[in-house]
């Protein structure tokens, strides 16, 4: 009987791993909304300023914003977790199987989509406008949701995503401006910069040491300076990858601005329980 326990806990782990959703648990289906990315506000001096000289300045507004949600069925409230794409979009791993994945553990999922609305193809030869604001944006869209406990959301991104979700959870960035918090962060192969010192909240890098679009020794360099009291970031380095490395999409590899993109499923096998298991222990109550 207690074999039979155990193996069977062990078939549901293998599942929630690979984001099988489970018969009588199913998850719902994607939902496209719309959001605005969290508004610059504006600083007292700059108020301060326009008042001594007869001027009143209105807030600006946010960038409206489409996104993609996904969440487990029942009332929740479910932890969740934002997604950012690359500077390629929504492939099919980031948009789909990633979100399928998530909502299997329990989360509720709301992909960002920040091209669209802004009718832009791609940013691989140049950047993204405040990308760290539509963060910020579809977290308070999931603050106004009944089924979100929103002192439970995490921060997700690929590549280019990955580097706003760093920028996104930096000490002293735009962070510090924002009403509501992420409480962990999670960024595959991203760009790291060595002046963004600590980390707001636990954070999970996941990069190949052969990814030359991202390289990893940058990343090093950021954690060499990391004090000794600021939550915790790790780096995890998988030999012989490249970028891209977790999407199956990029099965037969490719070449982009010289850059290698390759799927490597041991890899991505091995990323995706580190992540199962940093979120688990970032957004536990």
């Amino acid at each position: 009987m207690e074999a039979s326990v155990k193996t069977a806990r062990l078939f549901l782990w293998l599942f929630a791993l690979l984001g099988v959703t489970l018969p009588g648990n199913p998850a719902k289906a994607d939902e496209l909304v719309r959001f605005e990315s969290a508004p610059v506000k504006l600083s007292a001096f700059r108020i301060r300023k326009a008042a001594e000289q007869g001027e009143f300045l209105s807030q600006p507004p946010g960038t409206p914003l489409l996104g993609y949600l996904s969440r487990p069925q029942g009332d929740g409230p479910f932890p969740a977790v934002v997604v950012m794409h690359g500077c390629d979009g929504m492939r099919p791993s980031v948009k789909d199987l990633w979100p399928k994945r998530l909502v299997s553990w329990g989360y509720v999922v709301l992909v960002v989509d920040s091209f669209t609305t802004r009718n832009i193809q791609d940013t691989c030869r140049s950047a993204l406008p405040d990308p760290v604001f539509d963060a910020y944006g579809a977290l308070n869209f999931l603050s106004k949701s009944s089924f979100v406990d929103t002192r439970r959301v995490a921060l997700m991104g690929f590549a280019a995503g990955g580097s706003a979700t760093l920028e996104a959870t930096k000490i002293e960035g735009n962070e510090q401006l924002m009403d509501h918090k992420f409480r962990a962060a999670v960024a595959y192969y991203p760009i790291c910069a060595a002046s963004q010192g600590d980390a707001t909240v636990p954070t999970l890098i996941l990069s190949g040491d052969r990814d030359n679009w991202s390289p990893a020794e940058r990343c090093r360099k950021r954690l060499a300076g990391v004090g000794d009291d600021a939550p915790p970031i790790a780096l995890n380095l998988y030999k012989g990858v490249y970028h891209n490395f977790d999407a199956p999409e990029f099965a037969a590899g490719r070449r982009v601005l010289g850059h290698i993109e390759k799927y490597d499923p041991d890899a991505a096998a091995k990323s995706i329980r580190s992540v199962y298991a940093f979120l688990r222990k970032s957004l536990s109550k």
